[in-house]
């Protein structure tokens, strides 16, 4: 069969492509293999099928055979540029990455089918052990306590000189903070101080975990086979940090409280931490040992870290807009006076504070894609046919932030949920309005809306309330540029602030 000279032209060019790819992004592969896979590319692009989207399958730019559309959208596909994809694409569109196919959803009405009307479709699966153990035992039991650890940060920061004056980066603090909330409600364990040197070992795993796991190194291997061998320096160092990883959450936390459990003597109806309750679920068969250890990973990167970053994304709003914190405090002030604490009890009785976590969670969505989904077989949405095993995901940030849907989106307006957006709310169950998803929605949203909402507007009121929190001297606002990764949105630079007390 003739090879045209145009594809053979494309062929050339897509091969240099490749072995650029391959020296720059790959750990260290063999010199003699760089133009051997470039070559081989270079011939099934040449003789190679067009790489077609399949009839009634969801538009999206043409795709070459072996790497699909890998070499027009690169390996960075974050919620911006998936965003103006889907200005030219279309609400629902179709991106062939080596043999993946990755459809990208950016329409409410289709968010809806995806995540709650065709969630079996879309391989949603039943609520786990986890979100009943955090929503009706251990968050109930637990709730003083988060004050308390709240509170500390502000008796903390009241005799922290450097915070009164020239200001300090708060978010270690703040990660001390819910480190100390979360452990305590998962192993009835707390740390002394950010020189803790459990806090130190927890907060470096997770922190390289969390590097490892928003690159996009493994991208290559999942989504091109022939490039899996080049990947095995990274996949070591993945597999190499999980076994010690686990194994310090497993013999420091999980193995003690199982321990607790079985002493002779203790009282077994009296389950004090998430984990004793997970280990009841484990012992029951609910779930098994290698459960056990996956949840209470998951609990360290997912509850913890998405919960900081929103944190910091508050405070940077709050003092770059001196209008908004003033309306915190005088609401607070108006309807809980000087004396009354601020509770979880209280969050409902303070509707502007509220707006100003809702906004926070709009403009600055921590998972702006969402968990991804899958169609474990042929699917319908929006007239096209999703292929079996599509990797469909859904842009929540760009419904949140989309003008068609939004009045001027970019600003920063707490005022937006108080007037024609009042009924919009983060929830997983109930109406819910599919432009505002921070958490997701249905049997796969994330459990952590039960602890992220309170926890963000009792620290966001309790420091608003103590202090007048302003830029360092010299500087008239914080940088709220954001810095994405695979599956996250978080503040690029972290912010120094310095706490100018409130006087009684």
């Amino acid at each position: 069969m003739a090879v045209s000279a145009r594809r053979v032209a494309f062929a050339t060019a897509a091969s240099l492509a490749v072995y650029w790819l391959l020296k720059s992004f790959l750990h260290a592969p063999h010199p003699a293999l760089l133009p051997a896979a470039a070559a081989l590319v270079a011939v099934a692009i040449a003789v190679g099928a067009g790489g077609g989207a399949g009839a009634g399958a969801p538009p999206g730019p043409a795709a070459v055979p072996v790497f699909g559309n890998w070499l027009q959208v690169g390996n960075d596909l974050n919620h911006r540029f998936l965003a103006r994809l889907s200005a030219r694409y279309g609400p629902v569109f179709r991106l062939r990455l080596g043999v993946r196919n990755l459809v990208v959803v950016s329409d409410p009405r289709l968010a809806t089918e995806v995540l709650h009307t065709q969630g079996v479709e879309f391989g949603s699966r039943p609520r786990n052990v986890v979100f009943d153990i955090f929503t009706a035992r251990v968050v109930q039991q637990y709730r003083s306590m988060w004050e308390a650890e709240m509170d500390d940060v502000v008796s903390d920061l009241r005799g922290d000189s450097a915070a009164l004056g020239a200001g300090v980066v708060v978010r270690r603090r703040l990660q001390l903070m819910l480190y100390n909330i979360m452990y305590r409600m998962m192993f009835d364990a707390r740390f002394e101080s950010v020189d803790d040197p459990m806090f130190v070992e927890a907060t470096k795993f997770n922190s390289e975990r969390s590097r490892l796991a928003q690159s996009f190194d493994y991208n290559y291997g999942d989504f091109i086979p022939i490039l899996r061998p080049f990947l095995r320096g990274y996949l070591n160092k993945c597999r190499d940090l999980q076994t010690r990883r686990l194994a310090f959450f497993n013999a420091n936390y999980v193995e003690k409280r199982r321990k607790v459990m079985e002493t002779p003597g203790e009282d077994k109806n009296k389950l004090r931490c998430a984990i004793d309750h997970i280990l009841a679920a484990e012992k029951s068969g609910e779930i098994t040992p290698e459960n056990v250890i996956y949840i209470v990973e998951n609990i360290n990167v997912a509850a913890i870290e998405t919960t900081l970053w929103s944190i910091e994304w508050a405070l940077a709003e709050v003092v770059n807009h001196p209008d908004v914190q003033r309306k915190v405090r005088g609401e607070i002030r108006d309807v809980l006076g000087d004396d009354e604490p601020i509770t979880e009890s209280s969050i409902s009785k303070l509707p502007y504070l509220q707006a100003v976590i809702k906004e926070t969670l709009r403009l600055h969505s921590p998972i702006p894609l969402l968990v991804p989904h899958m169609n474990l077989e042929e699917a319908s949405l929006g007239g096209y046919t999703i292929p079996k095993g599509s990797k469909v995901v859904v842009n929540a940030w760009w419904l949140a932030n989309n003008p068609e849907l939004w009045e001027k989106p970019e600003e920063f307006c707490p005022e937006r949920f108080l007037g024609e957006e009042s009924n919009v709310d983060a929830t997983v169950g109930g109406k819910v309005d599919f432009r505002f998803l921070p958490f997701g929605v249905g049997r796969r949203s994330c459990p952590g809306i039960i602890l992220a909402l309170p926890i963000l507007a009792l620290i966001v009121g309790k420091l608003v309330r103590s202090f007048e929190m302003v830029p360092p001297p010299g500087v008239d606002k914080l940088d709220v540029s954001e810095k994405g990764g695979q599956f996250s949105l978080h503040i690029a630079n972290h912010s120094v602030v310095a706490f100018h007390p409130i006087s009684a």
